[in-house]
Parts: structure tokens; sequence; C-alpha cells
């Protein structure tokens, strides 16, 4: 029966499949790639040479690498463990406009520049839209966040295509998380770890496939841990609200443990020392402590939540948690304040 509905919803869609406009080909292929004719349908084999319209979607496997030329000479490049989908595309004499979709992974955007006509060309993710015209920029998508890299032209960066922009030119970075304004882009200094991550997605979207892609994993942790350094560096420099946001983007970007816990605790942090927000502190630290109870950044939450707890006048929570720390950590680093907190505590 659910082969039945598949087919019947198949041959019902056909035709206004065939109707859409032809937008370009696969001219590169390698691994585990698939397609489908339009969304919410089951996806099948890509080949080389496969025609490509408006509504279809493409996706890469673990190993997988695509390149799409447009009918212009545009080009996507798409590493492996991505989907993407062309939404619109319209080329004419006077102008041509375009809208294209990456719902998850990483890719390279070489969109040619067409003199005399109008272009409008945008690259959206859930929480992320791209401006171009004559451009390539390399773009990931990580759950609700996104990593822009600048190689030629400039590229409008927003969270919601209607808010403010950034403008990313080449040799430069930006990025951003659950639709917020991109922070200011960063020149990309050689020997950094953003240089490597670069170096790293330069490669997985080349004009030909990586031999192997054990590397293309590590790109979301090294931007991930190198934004708990920059964070630092913004909060430090008076600009607190990018700095929550790179902490956000690096707890969003990684599923590493420890590098998520330090991100919590440094949110916690800016609200505490900077933005003088004892309630959204303690909201941070209490994460930490139940989400990452086993890990070392649990036994400063909560000595901070402790803290903090005090600072808002909740004295008999402070008190429990302040003896929660002495039970749990009889020789921890924070046990000489813990029991000068204690004494001070009004009964």
């Amino acid at each position: 029966m659910k082969l039945f509905m598949i087919t019947m919803l198949i041959s019902f869609i056909m035709p206004s499949i065939s109707l859409a406009a032809q937008v370009g080909k696969i001219t590169g292929l390698k691994g585990a790639t698939q397609f489908r004719a339009v969304n919410n349908i089951p996806y099948s084999p890509l080949n080389k040479g496969d025609l490509i319209s408006e509504g279809n979607w493409i996706k890469t496997g673990p190993d997988g690498w695509v390149e799409l030329t447009l009918v212009d000479n545009s080009k996507f490049t798409l590493a492996n463990n991505t989907e993407f989908a062309v939404t619109s595309f319209l080329l004419t004499k006077k102008k041509r406009e375009g809208s294209f979709n990456l719902a998850e992974g990483k890719l390279r955007a070489s969109v040619v520049k067409l003199a005399g006509r109008q272009s409008g060309m945008t690259v959206k993710s859930g929480t992320a839209v791209a401006g171009i015209k004559g451009t390539e920029f390399l773009m990931m998508t990580q759950g609700p966040a996104n990593v822009f890299f600048g190689n030629e032209g400039t590229v409008a960066v927003s969270g919601d295509g209607k808010g403010q922009q950034q403008p990313l030119t080449a040799g430069t970075m930006t990025q951003n998380t659950r639709g917020i304004t991109p922070v200011e882009p960063l020149k990309i200094e050689p020997g950094t770890p953003i240089a490597e991550a670069k170096g790293i997605f330069d490669t997985i979207t080349a004009a030909m496939p990586p031999a192997e892609w054990t590397d293309s994993g590590r790109i979301p942790d090294i931007i991930a841990r190198w934004n708990i350094n920059h964070g630092h560096y913004l909060a430090d420099s008076g600009k607190y609200n990018d700095a929550l946001q790179v902490f956000q983007i690096a707890l969003d970007l990684t599923k590493i443990s420890e590098i998520r816990a330090d991100s919590l605790m440094e949110r916690g942090a800016v609200y505490a020392r900077f933005l003088r927000n004892p309630e959204l502190a303690l909201a941070e630290y209490l994460l930490v402590m139940e989400e990452y109870p086993k890990l070392p950044q649990a036994e400063t939450a909560l000595f901070s939540a402790a803290q903090t707890l005090a600072e808002l006048g909740y004295t008999d929570q402070a008190r429990i948690r302040f003896e929660q720390y002495l039970r749990d950590y009889p020789a921890g680093k924070h046990k000489g304040n813990v029991e000068t907190l204690l004494r001070n505590l009004v009964k």
C-alpha cells in the first residue's frame, strides 16, 4: 500500500515536474549522491549528466561530492553530508534571479558576473541568507548555525534577508546562528585555527573531490573551539552581544561536550560580569550542572550558581547549593570561598 501511494504521488506530480525550468546539470560526481524531483518524496540515485530543474533536491552521503553547473556557467560544489535544493532560477537577456536552499552541509558557490543584466541570487538556510551577484564564497550550515568564508567579490549576509546585512569580502569570514544578524566579518589570519578550517573547506569543495573525508568533519569543531577564545576578545572589547552570539554559535556547531560546557559557562560570565543580569547567568550555570554533571565545568557552575543565588537574595537556596558543593567536591578548588560565603550568609 505504501509503495502504491508513493507511485500515485509521483505520477500526480510528474506533469508539473516536466514543466519546471531546467537550470543546469550535474558536471561532477563522486561517492554516495542522491536526487529527488521535489520535496517530501523519496530520494533516488544521481548520475553525472543528469539535468536539474527548479524544485529539485540533491543530497550527498558521507563520501559524496557533487558539482552542479547552471545554464549561466555558475557552479555549486557540494561537499559530503550536504542537502541542497534549487528553489527557483530565471535567466533572461535582462536579468538573472535565483534562490537556493542549503538545508545542511557545506558548499562552494561560484557565481559568474553577467554584464548588463540585473542579478539577484540568494543562498538560504533556515537561519541565514547570502545575497550574491558575481561572487565565490563558502557556506556551512550545521543545525541553526552558519559559517561563511569569502573568496571573491562581496556577499551580503543576513539572518533573515530583511534585517541588517554584513558584507563578506575575500579573505574574511562571518557567522551567525538562529536567525540573528551575523557578527562583524573578520579577516582570516594565516596560521590561525580559522585559516586551518578554511583550508580544509577549500579542499573539500575544490574542482576535484578529496581522496578522503576525515578532515571535513573537523571543520565545525575547529571553529567552535576558536569561538571560545574569540568570544573572550569580543567581551573584553565591549561587544557583549557579539560575544554571546559567538559562544552560542560554538554551542550550536559542535557535539563535543567540553566545548558545549565551556560555551555555556562563558555566556554565564558575560551576563554576570558585563551585563549585570544574574538571572540569565544563573540559567546558563544550571544548564551546565544539568547537562554535563560529570565534567570539570560542573564544579565551577555549581559554585557560580550558589554565588548568583546569594546575590539575588535567595539565601536558603544559596545555602543548599554551597552545602552541595562541599559534599560533591570536598577538596574542590572553591572550597575556601564556599566556607567563607556560607558563614557570611544571613540566617
